[in-house]
């Protein structure tokens, strides 16, 4: 080996790279868009968890109703022990429809002639509902998987410029002063796709899963609402 080369790697101070000591020796900058994307990975995950064990929730609530409803119990019981409770899903469906036909038939004369269209749309209201519960803060999981790569890439710009401007002014172009720099500002953009990955697998998988529960939902609504015309057309029959 040279003797020069040798004799400059062995004065050349060590460089601490670890992931800490570089976001301490970044620039404000990058130090305030990395905390910005830790933050918004932190918020991506929480979202996610929420929404796995909802919709685990609600694939558990949608079988077990399903198993009630379609065993023949009467539906004046279902909805008596329903009706007091705070439903969500299918529960929510039923006690909506059933509701509506409830009021429908109080008093001396039953309003029965447009009762179908009334139950169909009480029922279209709460599958609304219902769908936009299941895909709320999804957005947020799209504009994280969108934008963070952008906001770590301007965070790795940033950087570099402020090391370049560290070059100019140490007048040193080794690489022991070239890449600490360097590093700390790929580090933004490393963040980035950290934060930005996991949101779109999960927005994708989510929303998908959003539309099947919501199909079940109208599913089911389309099954009970052909049980209570029949209902109706006997009652108007008699």
């Amino acid at each position: 080996m040279n003797p020069e080369v040798a004799q400059a790697a062995l004065a050349a101070p060590h460089v601490d790279m670890t992931l800490l000591s570089m976001f301490w020796s970044a620039h404000i900058v990058v130090k305030l868009v990395m905390l910005g994307l830790f933050s918004a990975s932190v918020w991506c995950w929480a979202i996610i968890v929420d929404k796995l064990f909802l919709f685990m929730k609600t694939r558990r609530q949608m079988d077990n109703f399903e198993q009630v409803f379609w065993s023949g119990q009467s539906l004046e019981d279902l909805y008596r022990t329903l009706a007091s409770r705070a439903n969500h899903g299918m529960p929510a469906l039923f006690v909506a429809a059933m509701r509506e036909w409830k009021r429908s038939h109080e008093g001396g004369r039953p309003a029965i002639g447009s009762l179908q269209q009334r139950i169909d749309k009480v029922m279209d209201v709460t599958i609304g509902r219902e769908v936009d519960r299941f895909q709320s803060n999804l957005l947020v999981l799209a504009t994280i998987g969108s934008s963070s790569p952008f906001i770590g890439l301007f965070g790795t710009v940033w950087g570099i410029m402020t090391a370049f401007q560290g070059i100019a002014a140490s007048k040193n172009t080794s690489l022991a002063v070239v890449a600490p720099g360097i590093a700390e500002a790929l580090l933004a953009t490393a963040i980035g796709l950290v934060a930005a990955i996991p949101a779109v697998i999960a927005y994708n998988k989510l929303s998908s899963d959003a539309g099947a529960l919501g199909g079940r939902l109208e599913t089911f609504a389309d099954e009970f609402s052909a049980i209570l015309s029949r209902q109706i057309d006997e009652r108007q029959a008699a």
